[in-house]
């Protein structure tokens, strides 16, 4: 847990056992609820807006979130089973898998990183809430030594697995939500494998050692092709 708040996830998500990627189970009067969430104007602009920045200052790095969920999707279409996958927001809104309702009342995440996320990726944090940004809510990026100004309706875009990140306290009287967006790092890994776990890719007899060995150049490499996509232009 992130902090004393209620929180629920939402969305694609891989790990944990998954033996391939599917959308979270909720109740139906979760789901619901969600639905209409997802379907607000407010936080439709909110997610649009954000993926336009993600877009501008990173569009590398959007390019590969969004062709991975993309291919992910088109897998998820072409299997017989029932469909498992399903957008939090079209495409045009959002190239993120997954998000997180950060319901509060009053949200107050500890110092953490988000350890199942893409290395090099980025995580988007959005405020919400009715506090004095002047006297709480900041922003606390710890390995930077920053404390940020963070008031109601502000958003991020930040390397969430690298960066220990938090938020400070509000006042006795107000109230702090935040809504998050990220895709975790067993998606990537999904459908670099061909839509396959590393432990079926390993074990198959198909694979040549040849593969074998590619997949190793693969991973000495990641970090450095991975930091990359963090040109700007």
């Amino acid at each position: 847990r992130r902090g004393s708040h209620a929180a629920k996830h939402v969305g694609t998500a891989m790990g944990g056992g998954q033996r391939f990627p599917q959308n979270l189970a909720h109740s139906i009067r979760n789901l619901a609820v969600f639905a209409g969430l997802f379907g607000l104007k407010s936080l439709q602009r909110i997610s649009g807006w954000t993926n336009l920045l993600f877009m501008v200052f990173a569009p590398d790095l959007h390019e590969y979130y969004r062709a991975t969920y993309a291919a992910l999707c088109d897998w998820d279409r072409l299997q017989s089973r029932a469909k498992h996958i399903k957008r939090n927001f079209p495409e045009r809104f959002s190239v993120f898998t997954t998000a997180t309702y950060n319901f509060g009342p009053v949200t107050i995440t500890l110092p953490h990183i988000d350890f199942g996320n893409l290395a090099w990726g980025w995580c988007a944090i959005t405020a919400l809430g009715n506090f004095d940004p002047d006297r709480g809510g900041h922003l606390v990026l710890w390995d930077l030594k920053l404390i940020i100004r963070f008031p109601p309706g502000s958003t991020i875009l930040l390397p969430s697995v690298i960066l220990r990140h938090s938020n400070l306290k509000i006042g006795p009287n107000e109230r702090r939500f935040s809504f998050t967006q990220f895709t975790p790092a067993g998606i990537f890994r999904w459908v670099y494998n061909d839509f396959r776990t590393d432990k079926d890719v390993n074990s198959s007899k198909n694979t040549t050692p040849q593969e074998h060995e590619r997949r190793k150049r693969d991973r000495e490499s990641r970090w450095r092709e991975g930091i990359k996509m963090y040109r700007r232009w």
